[in-house]
């Protein structure tokens, strides 16, 4: 599959102009065929918890994202801003040129940046597949928390961690990203921002692990007035989930009758 990592300096809290940014790099990776376009979490605002500006009621990212989607012929994953009521959602979607195939919630909202303030968290795993490969989503801060790895391991053969990350924090980033790849026998993709945004540094460290932790080499792409830290990252790979686990069959040793016990 040929895939595209968005490493991108978002305008804050303006969709438009991170549309326009979205489609340079589109009509750029059109060319190379890419299958699937990957965007950090909050794709469109940056990391903003003035919901009254990012929310949304009928799904406006995802309609706009499906248009440029069916322009240049590839999927993409988007995250954006439901209003929920009282409290919004952080949802991530992979839409198709026909369809969105995927949204899923954000399980567990960032406490120490106030997500909890502005944002509930969602109940449930998502999953789709999309030209042969099983995929599945966690959101930035979900990082941080292993269980839904392993049961969303189960099912797909790719976990897709869109971030908004800070810079101070990024040893965490990529160690865990790293681990989750290993523990889990799953190709994993950390999508993150780059560059300042509301008085904060996000220095990107994006990439492709493969299913033993290995970190796939990438083409770096750009457009000519983009930050230092902005970059488009493609690569192709070719999923091979199951010759990973048939080689080194660590999955078939977990005890997940016990664990429940524990």
């Amino acid at each position: 599959m040929k895939t595209a990592l968005g490493q991108l300096h978002l305008y804050w809290e303006d969709k438009q102009k991170n549309l326009e940014k979205i489609e340079r790099y589109m009509q750029m990776l059109s060319k190379k065929d890419t299958d699937l376009f990957l965007l950090p979490e909050m794709s469109l605002t940056g990391f903003s918890m003035r919901t009254e500006k990012t929310k949304e009621n009928h799904k406006e990212t995802v309609g706009w994202i499906q248009k440029l989607a069916g322009k240049y012929d590839m999927a993409v994953g988007v995250g954006w801003v439901q209003d929920a009521g009282a409290l919004c959602e952080n949802h991530y979607s992979i839409v198709t040129p026909e369809a969105e195939i995927l949204d899923y919630t954000k399980l567990h909202p960032f406490r120490y940046g106030g997500e909890t303030e502005y944002f509930q968290g969602g109940n449930e795993l998502s999953t789709c597949e999309y030209k042969g490969v099983r995929i599945g989503v966690q959101i930035c801060y979900d990082l941080r928390f292993p269980e839904p790895f392993q049961k969303l391991s189960n099912e797909v053969d790719l976990i897709i961690v869109p971030a908004n990350w800070p810079a101070a924090r990024s040893s965490h980033w990529k160690c865990l990203l790293q681990a989750r790849a290993i523990e889990n026998m799953v190709y994993l993709a950390g999508v993150n921002c780059a560059g300042e945004m509301d008085g904060r540094y996000y220095s990107g460290d994006s990439g492709m692990y493969m299913p033993d932790g290995e970190k796939a080499e990438m083409e770096i792409l750009r457009i000519p007035d983009s930050c230092s830290e902005e970059c488009v990252m493609f690569c192709e790979w070719k999923n091979e989930v199951s010759k990973y686990r048939e080689r080194f069959p660590m999955k078939e040793d977990r005890r997940e009758s016990f664990y429940k016990k524990l």
